[in-house]
């Protein structure tokens, strides 16, 4: 198949010390499960007993939003207007991402304020049992179908990137194929993950992300250093460069920068990516009460801001020392994992693959933990309250889906040819928009749906997005969409709901509506 480096393993960082950092790196992890995982019932499980600390989940919730696509992607993307003028103006470029981070704020706003006092209220384990209450059967499975879906897509999306990263600079050396590889990644996820669930992942997401923060400032130590530049003079330089601006107002609507559609769009991403995310609100929802969880939120967001600002620096330098070392690569993805392999000192490579690992094992791990819950609560109807989930079932489960995952993970390795934030960011729109429509139909109207018809609703509300993407440039003047592909999917599904709506009198509905 094709290789995501075409330079060739590093010659400083051989393939045998990469392979024991990321054995060691979870061999740490396997130590965390086994002391978590002590008296481990469903209830920790899925829960983990309502009684995680706030801070610890805020921290490391970090790590999950951003994942081994942020690590690699996001850097990457800074400069690929600046290496090769030849690309045009992609989405993201320089540091145009902020805007999207600065729409987080307001996603995140309303989350803590309208969705966590909405769970927290109805005592929910999957978010999804909220659609039941509120619509029906053919809607509650409808969403949790959507989540699993995504969820899939967006963890498999992930683990294809650090899979490629060990293969390219590890395995292949050794004439191991791909789907080994990515074999050997799902297993260390499943060894560490099958006996605690979230109350685990709690903990091992502290850990990642602290090396995934260690990985980033590190690195932009030594790129400073090597440039020749003091932390005063770094941000001057950048902007010497031309690769400085954050805000974008100047291209109007056309400009897949423009700040209004960024700004929206990452709004809205958080919205569905975070509150409606099975995943991101299973680690909320193990807080004492809601109080802490709407700490966990606040500080969470404004520390991601800081974090992804952190990252688009690191891209800037990374594309200013490329160009200055002539270093050419061929897709922006693969910059940041070059020149701390093959060009900085042994310790960037180092902390890089560590880094890296602890990136996308942050948001897979969880995943497959969430993917796990939504599929036992939602559609086996296990009852946690009632500690009475079989376990053996629970363990066949995670065992399915890490399957599943593997099995998507070769898929994309066979079939991938573009950059995978962009992809996983496009997919997003087409599967989290059914959710947007549904879970703002919920909570803005009072009126009830003919649950029967919502799947139907659901289904053709991205095919028509997908079209009218396709013909956006000829129906709508010009217009290109770009992450605010989101909204679209979402306002048509809402739309669809209205037209299948109809007057609702059950007070059981009111009841959920109403504080």
């Amino acid at each position: 198949m094709h290789s995501l480096f075409s330079n060739g393993p590093s010659a400083t960082l051989s393939p045998i010390l990469i392979l024991s950092i990321v054995l060691g790196y979870f061999l740490v992890l396997i130590a965390v499960a086994w002391w978590t995982s002590r008296q481990a019932d469903a209830r920790a499980f899925f829960t983990a007993n309502r009684a995680s600390p706030w801070y610890l989940v805020a921290f490391g919730m970090i790590g999950a939003s951003l994942s081994g696509v942020t690590f690699i992607s996001v850097p990457g993307m800074v400069g690929a207007a600046y290496l090769d003028p030849s690309v045009g103006n992609p989405p993201n470029q320089a540091f145009s991402y902020m805007q999207m981070v600065l729409g987080y704020l307001v996603g995140y706003a309303v989350i803590a304020g309208v969705l966590l006092p909405l769970y927290y209220r109805l005592q929910l384990t999957s978010i999804y049992t909220y659609l039941q209450q509120r619509f029906g059967r053919w809607s509650y499975k409808t969403g949790a179908a959507y989540f699993l879906l995504s969820r899939v897509i967006g963890a498999s999306f992930r683990l294809f990137l650090v899979a490629m990263v060990l293969h390219d600079f590890v395995f292949q050396a050794w004439g191991v194929p791909f789907w080994m590889v990515a074999l050997f990644t799902i297993v260390l996820i499943w060894l560490y993950t099958f006996r605690g669930g979230i109350k685990t992942i709690v903990w091992t997401d502290t850990l990642q992300t602290l090396c995934m923060l260690i990985a980033v400032t590190w690195t932009l130590v030594v790129l400073t250093q090597t440039l020749d530049w003091s932390w005063a003079s770094v941000w001057a330089n950048v902007q010497t460069e031309g690769l400085g601006q954050v805000f974008f107002f100047e291209g109007g609507w056309t400009d897949p920068n423009n700040f209004w559609k960024q700004f929206v769009a990452g709004a809205f991403i958080a919205i569905v990516m975070t509150g409606l995310d099975q995943d991101m609100m299973q680690k909320n929802l193990t807080c004492r009460n809601l109080e802490e969880a709407q700490k966990n939120m606040v500080s969470f967001s404004l520390v991601l801001v800081v974090v992804n600002f952190m990252f688009l620096l690191l891209g800037a330098l990374l594309a200013i020392y490329a160009l200055r070392q002539g270093i050419v690569v061929e897709r922006s993805d693969q910059l940041y994992p070059t020149i701390a392999l093959q060009y900085l000192p042994v310790g960037v490579g180092l902390v890089f693959i560590l880094g890296l690992v602890a990136a996308a094992y942050s948001s897979a791990d969880s995943a497959l933990t969430a993917l796990t819950t939504s599929f036992c609560v939602d559609f086996l109807g296990f009852k946690m309250e009632e500690d009475t989930a079989p376990t053996q079932i629970r363990y066949w489960v995670h065992v399915g889906f890490s399957i599943l995952l593997f099995g998507v993970i070769v898929l994309f390795w066979i079939i991938n040819d573009q950059s995978v934030i962009v992809s996983l960011f496009k997919a997003a729109g087409y599967t989290y928009g059914p959710l947007l429509g549904l879970y703002a139909f919920g909570l803005f109207t009072r009126r009830g749906v003919q649950d029967a018809w919502v799947p139907i609703i659901c289904v053709l509300a991205p095919l028509l997005t997908a079209v009218l993407n396709s013909y956006s440039t000829v129906l709508l003047w010009g217009y290109k969409f770009g992450f605010e592909l989101l909204l679209l999917n979402g306002a048509l599904t809402f739309l669809g709901l209205l037209a299948i709506s109809k007057p609702n009198d059950r007070e059981q509905t009111e009841a959920i509506l109403d504080d």
